[in-house]
């Protein structure tokens, strides 16, 4: 949000005023503090099915929380959460869930893993039902459950996809509260590698990631590296680092331990140059659209002995309308966004210039999901790096690396700070948490895919929007 529409949020004459003009006032978002002790710490009531596989590991990540866990006392699974918390050296209490209790929670967590047809989506309603006013602000609905096309049966496959519509929707219900909701799959013998994805989603690290869905999958080792410092000893690459997005990216990674390169273009050196001075990073000038800049990247990182994050955030918007669109703006546009993407991958791969266990995480947009007016070319570019991230994920999986794509909305950046007032009013809108986005939100989201515990997730595109009404 902007300086003036914060300062007014904050204050009972501001808020008082900008409803009587009809303008939302959202609760502000509540993000990552480096300074807190743990990822979490709040009160979870925690809900699961008959069968549900994934208890265990949840008990095992609450204990190492600062979270009071409580469960529906009266649930036919009472006994199931209760010999799992017993399991993890968990304290469970059993409570009676019934509207209008005197119970606050922070986090609303159910594992559906155990769901086999349609008909056991009624225990959502039974569990969530008498609860959700019992949300605070900024909590967190997360259902977990296994991946729609990994199922055994049709009927179970409807069941886990089912999940998605329910938690998009509740997002859209909850999100006066500025609260969120996501699905988390975990697929089949992925369970020990769900820790990062299920830390991620109920810490405030994803403040502005509204409606997304995550998918984990089997990977080769967990590693469970220091919540606070996930990257320490790992170098990172940034492309596009000098300002905006990409400086919020880097400081992220560095802040997690990270050695960061930082790359852009000659004309930004100065701001590159400082924000590297300022993190103890790297700076590296390059066009990533020549032909010389996959080498050059691979040269530096090698001697900071390869690179184990990667992230391509650099790109351009070229916007005019189709029939008048000069071929040069469409070429450039396509050259930057996708296409040097893909050289400077093929190029660290050939020169084994990624180490094993690394990450790479592409920028898309949520105009490469949704399409925009005078964009034919950027949201092809955009959409390009999904399908590239997807098709890619299982062929690098057999060389022990990931890669993950995140589609940022309406984020606050100095270029959003020119848009004029009332349009610039329109886009922080157009979500379900009615406000525009941080730089750190994507540079979280970044640093989650970026973590080594988050070798189960690939293939991933999430959105961080706020949950855009545009767009699936």
């Amino acid at each position: 949000m902007s300086n003036f529409y914060e300062t007014m949020l904050n204050n009972n004459l501001g808020r008082s005023l900008l409803k009587n003009v009809g303008l939302p006032t959202p609760i502000e978002l509540k993000r990552y503090n480096p300074n807190q002790e743990t990822y979490f710490e709040g009160k979870v009531l925690i809900g699961t099915s008959k069968g549900g596989a994934l208890l265990n590991d949840l008990m095992r990540n609450l204990k190492e929380a600062k979270a009071t866990v409580y469960f529906p006392a009266a649930a036919q699974t009472a006994a199931d959460i209760l010999a799992a918390a017993d399991k993890a050296g968990v304290r469970a209490i059993g409570v009676e869930t019934k509207k209008g209790m005197a119970e606050k929670f922070d986090a609303l967590v159910f594992d559906a893993s155990g769901f086999e047809s349609g008909a056991d989506l009624n225990q959502l309603y039974y569990f969530f039902n008498p609860v959700m006013r019992q949300l605070n602000s900024n909590g967190r609905v997360i259902v977990l459950g296994r991946p729609h096309m990994k199922a055994k049966t049709g009927e179970q496959a409807a069941a886990m996809r089912a999940l998605e519509g329910f938690t998009r929707s509740v997002a859209k219900e909850i999100s006066k509260k500025s609260a969120n909701a996501t699905s988390v799959y975990v697929e089949e013998g992925a369970e020990a590698n769900m820790d990062s994805a299920f830390r991620f989603v109920i810490s405030a690290k994803s403040a502005y990631m509204d409606g997304q869905v995550l998918t984990v999958s089997k990977a080769d080792a967990n590693t469970y590296p220091d919540w606070h410092k996930p990257l320490a000893g790992k170098v990172a690459l940034v492309t596009g680092a000098a300002r905006g997005i990409g400086e919020a990216i880097a400081r992220t990674l560095a802040r997690d331990g990270a050695k960061v390169v930082g790359l852009d273009i000659p004309p930004a050196e100065a701001d590159l140059s400082r924000v590297m001075a300022e993190i103890g990073g790297e700076v590296l000038l390059a066009d990533i659209s020549s032909k010389e800049a996959p080498q050059q990247i691979s040269d530096k990182l090698k001697e900071l002995g390869g690179g184990d994050v990667i992230v391509h955030n650099a790109g351009v918007t070229r916007d005019k309308m189709l029939a008048n669109m000069p071929e040069h703006w469409w070429n450039m546009t396509i050259d930057i966004n996708l296409l040097a993407e893909e050289h400077i991958n093929d190029a660290l791969i050939a020169n084994k210039t990624i180490n094993k266990g690394a990450s790479i995480i592409c920028v898309s947009s949520m105009n490469g999901i949704a399409g925009q007016v005078g964009q034919t070319n950027y949201a092809a570019s955009k959409a390009g790096v999904i399908g590239y991230v997807q098709y890619m994920a299982p062929e690098l999986a057999k060389k022990g690396i990931t890669i993950n794509a995140v589609a940022p909305g309406f984020i606050e950046t100095q270029m959003t700070d020119a848009i004029p007032f009332m349009t610039r009013e329109v886009g922080r809108r157009l979500n379900s948490l009615s406000q525009g986005g941080k730089p750190v939100d994507v540079a979280e989201t970044i640093a989650f895919f970026g973590n080594p515990a988050s070798n189960g997730v690939s293939g991933n595109v999430v959105r961080v929007c706020g949950q855009s009404l545009v767009g699936a």
